[in-house]
């Protein structure tokens, strides 16, 4: 099933530059403390994904990773950064720190007008992954400063330097594997492969999130240095987990996997466990106050148990796309304490929640702590399926919709194009329905070849236990994450959000109609209808892909919830299609 993404953005490197500039500009002038903590982080991570796509152009020209000027000043600019994000944690945030005066000059000779493709770390964005976290581990692993550290492309480039500069290392080298997603390789030039290996009694950190499916792209770096000589028990590793390997790893590099070294210290070691300074309940107090008992974990489905309905009621839930969460309980209330991202990430995140807040469409807001958001938890019922047939409903919806589209930023990481949704779609529908379904689908979708699309931040995630009758009215949860998620979809026209309300929802054709025009009165432009009925078929795809791929691994009173969700989405889409060919379509 196709369901996973792979959001890149479009960046300049002077602009890169700039902008990090001017945060240092900016952080030279605050006062010690986590604010000023977590501003500095993002500036590491901005300047990680300076390199990244520095680093990216030049293998792009030259076919393999190779030495040149550009990525030695590279990886001293990252290296620097690191060092201050070092001192700061390790100080609990007190220390007295200044930006050394050869950063600037190295900000200036990376300043040229060069297109760059980035990729957004996916451990800072979705899945709570610090490097601090690297840090503490890169300190525990006893590894001398001679160790030379390899950091993966894309977000092993700033966690290598987190890993060098926690050991007193040298700069990194950064490496993109490449090829098929399960039998990664590397290539690396002669004068960086000599660099490399020079030293015959150094070890190699190799440093990357995950392993995911495969961990072929930690084990190609292995597989290349044990190529040119290099004794296995100088290899060590830096996960983003202390799991496995996936299910297509080889087995080779499952044998490596559990005989070598992995240095991790997870979230909750770091977070939980830690001295006051660094602890996430430390934070969150200092937002809404003393809390009156410690962090409630509702993360991977947990929220569903503090919901005001039975088991037996509960909705399904996909680890894999959740966030981590918490509960904070403070005298003023409940509040929710979510993994919203790291730099600025995070912050669009705040900012989109502030607006959300300010309109009534989503709970007040409280503000950010080092990546988690807290927002105020809203004790109510979902609503029952009769409430979104009323007008009040559809009216409420109808402006949210509107006002995401009118008035929210765009992401800025693009979403799939409608080919991309159309290849997902005639893929999830084979593998689910055969392909013979899979044609008359691929035959309904030529019908929206031509249409125009505006790309916006939609909220993904209308299902009806998203939503809360609140004092004040509805309510919609989790409005925050999904245009901008790890699935393919992301940013769309917002008839994928009215295609969605519609089969969520179970709206008749006026009831649809009605929520289109309100949509379009809103948002002062005509959502088409033609468009609507295209994004319901591959809304209908990938959700019959998204439930049924989270099965694997499920409990089997969770894949009893999935199966009914599956059942109604793949019942929906064949009823479309028998429509559609009814009305000769």
């Amino acid at each position: 099933m196709l369901v996973y993404g792979d959001p890149k953005r479009s960046d300049r490197a002077d602009t890169l530059c700039e902008a990090i500039a001017a945060q240092l500009r900016t952080f030279d002038r605050r006062s010690p403390g986590l604010e000023r903590h977590a501003a500095l982080v993002g500036i590491f991570i901005k300047a990680g994904e300076l390199v990244q796509g520095l680093s990216d152009a030049e293998f792009d020209t030259l076919g393999a990773d190779e030495l040149s000027a550009r990525r030695e000043k590279c990886g001293a600019l990252l290296l620097e950064l690191a060092r201050l994000v070092a001192q700061s944690w390790s100080s609990g945030f007190s220390a007295r720190l200044a930006p050394p005066k050869h950063i600037w000059a190295l900000l200036r000779d990376l300043r040229a007008p060069w297109d760059l493709s980035i990729k957004e770390g996916e451990g800072y964005a979705f899945y709570a992954l610090y490097p601090e976290c690297y840090m503490e581990a890169a300190r525990r692993s006893g590894l001398a400063a001679n160790t030379v550290v390899i950091g993966l492309r894309s977000i092993g480039t700033s966690l290598s330097a987190a890993v060098a500069a926690a050991i007193g290392a040298a700069a990194p080298v950064t490496l993109r594997p490449v090829g098929h997603p399960f039998r990664r390789e590397i290539r690396v030039g002669p004068h960086l492969s000599r660099r490399l290996l020079q030293d015959g009694t150094a070890d190699f950190a190799i440093v990357d999130e995950g392993p995911g499916l495969s961990g072929s792209s930690l084990g190609s770096v292995a597989d290349w240095l044990e190529e040119h000589g290099v004794r296995e028990d100088r290899i060590h590793f830096f996960p983003g987990h202390r799991g496995e390997l996936g299910p297509q790893a080889s087995e080779d590099h499952r044998k490596r996997w559990a005989e070598r070294p992995r240095h991790v210290v997870e979230l909750d070691e770091l977070f939980f466990a830690a001295h006051p300074p660094h602890r996430l309940a430390a934070w969150v107090s200092e937002l809404v106050g003393p809390l009156r008992q410690p962090l409630q974990e509702i993360s991977g489905g947990g929220w569903r148990s503090v919901l005001a309905c039975g088991r037996d009621s509960w909705p399904p839930a996909d680890p894999r796309f959740e966030r981590r969460k918490f509960l904070a309980h403070a005298s003023d209330g409940t509040w929710l304490v979510k993994f919203a991202g790291l730099g600025d990430v995070g912050q669009r995140k705040l900012e989109k929640a502030r607006l959300l807040a300010k309109a009534g469409f989503a709970p007040p807001v409280a503000g950010l702590c080092h990546g988690f958001l807290v927002q105020k938890w809203i004790a109510a019922a979902p609503l029952a399926p009769s409430e979104f047939h009323r007008a009040e409903f559809i009216g409420h919806l109808g402006r949210y919709l509107a006002f995401r589209a009118s008035r929210l930023p765009r992401p800025k990481t693009n979403g799939a194009s409608m080919a991309m949704l159309y290849e997902m779609a005639i893929a999830n529908s084979e593998e689910a329905l055969g392909e013979a379904v899979a044609t008359r689908l691929k035959s309904r979708l030529s019908n929206g070849d031509d249409l125009p699309v505006v790309p916006v931040d939609t909220d993904g995630r209308l299902h009806p236990w998203e939503w809360l009758a609140g004092a004040e009215g509805f309510l919609k949860a989790d409005g925050l994450d999904h245009s901008a998620g790890h699935d393919l979809v992301g940013p769309q026209d917002i008839a994928w959000d009215i295609a969605g309300a519609t089969i969520e929802f179970d709206l008749s054709p006026d009831e649809a109609a009605d929520l289109r025009a309100i949509v379009s009165d809103g948002c002062s432009r005509a959502v088409d209808a033609k468009l609507q009925d295209i994004l319901e078929l591959c809304y209908l795809a990938f959700h019959l892909g998204l439930w049924s791929s989270a099965k694997c691994g499920a409990a089997a009173e969770e894949v009893q919830r999935l199966d009914s969700l599956v059942a109604r989405y793949r019942g929906l889409l064949l009823r479309r299609l028998e429509e559609g060919a009814g009305q000769g379509a």
